[in-house]
């Protein structure tokens, strides 16, 4: 579909830190934005929620309004109606009211985190994406996608588009030779990045190492965005859309939360 390709998606996956990924990806556009122009406009589509559902679909940084978001799922649950049984679970339903949300809102760019997997994952129905990233692979949801790393390190590459780039943090081997034959065989470019060196060593954010990791992945793919989409006089982050005065605050919120989130979740599967 013509207008879901239009989103302009970057599409995220992994084990652990697609959260955080997306979150520095959404406030390093946002001081791009707010500096040049471009992009205007920014949905991220992320998960779990910590307070409301609508925390999940974010528009600008911000949740859609109740009256916004309420409109939205009455459009999609009433253009749905009788067309396909039995309806979307509730995952599905989600992301295709985000679909919705973003077309209607004319957004220019769309940061995508997957639910689980990749391969079979809801948000997978994506056919174009800019850009896609991996985070970390660990073993999570061993029982849906394992037994092995290597199986979920399939699922993981799902997201793999042909002709679009793809980027990876450094895995453990198995995992790597696994992302590295699926881009083979989709016809990616993979490329597996370290630590930027431009990273401030001295914001609170950044002080855990995973932190610096996933800060890095963000740069790759925010940059390989600008590269494809922006203006070329604007088509690669500057340091201050790195080092914005304030940004880290509140990445320093987002990243503790999520670092709690997946730390509980981590700890639960250990």
């Amino acid at each position: 579909d013509d207008n879901v390709n239009g989103l302009n998606v970057i599409h995220v996956s992994g084990t652990k830190g697609k959260g955080s990924t997306c979150a520095f990806i959404n406030s390093f556009l946002t001081a791009h934005g707010e500096r040049t122009g471009f992009p205007r406009k920014i949905g991220l589509y992320t998960s779990p929620h910590l307070k409301h559902v609508r925390e999940r679909i974010q528009i600008d940084s911000k949740p859609m309004s109740e009256k916004l978001f309420a409109k939205y799922v009455f459009e999609v649950w009433h253009g749905l109606s009788g067309k396909i049984s039995p309806g979307p679970r509730y995952l599905q339903l989600l992301f295709l009211i985000s679909v919705h949300a973003f077309i209607n809102e004319g957004i220019d760019v769309a940061i995508y985190e997957t639910h689980n997997g990749g391969e079979f994952d809801a948000t997978n129905v994506i056919q174009k994406s800019v850009v896609t990233g991996v985070t970390t692979i660990g073993m999570d949801h061993v029982e849906q996608l394992g037994p092995l790393i290597e199986n979920i390190a399939w699922h993981k590459a799902g997201i793999f588009k042909p002709g679009s780039p793809a980027f990876s943090t450094f895995q453990e081997p198995a995992a790597a030779t696994v992302l590295q034959q699926r881009a083979s065989e989709k016809n990616v470019t993979l490329q597996f990045i370290g630590v930027n060196p431009s990273i401030p060593h001295d914001a609170l954010a950044l002080k855990p190492e995973v932190q610096r990791t996933n800060c890095s992945l963000a740069i790759a793919l925010a940059n390989t965005f600008l590269e494809v989409k922006a203006p070329q006089e604007h088509c690669i982050l500057a340091s201050q859309d790195i080092l914005k005065d304030g940004a880290h605050n509140e990445l320093s919120i987002q990243k503790a939360a999520q670092w709690f989130i997946d730390a509980t979740l981590e700890g639960g599967q250990g």
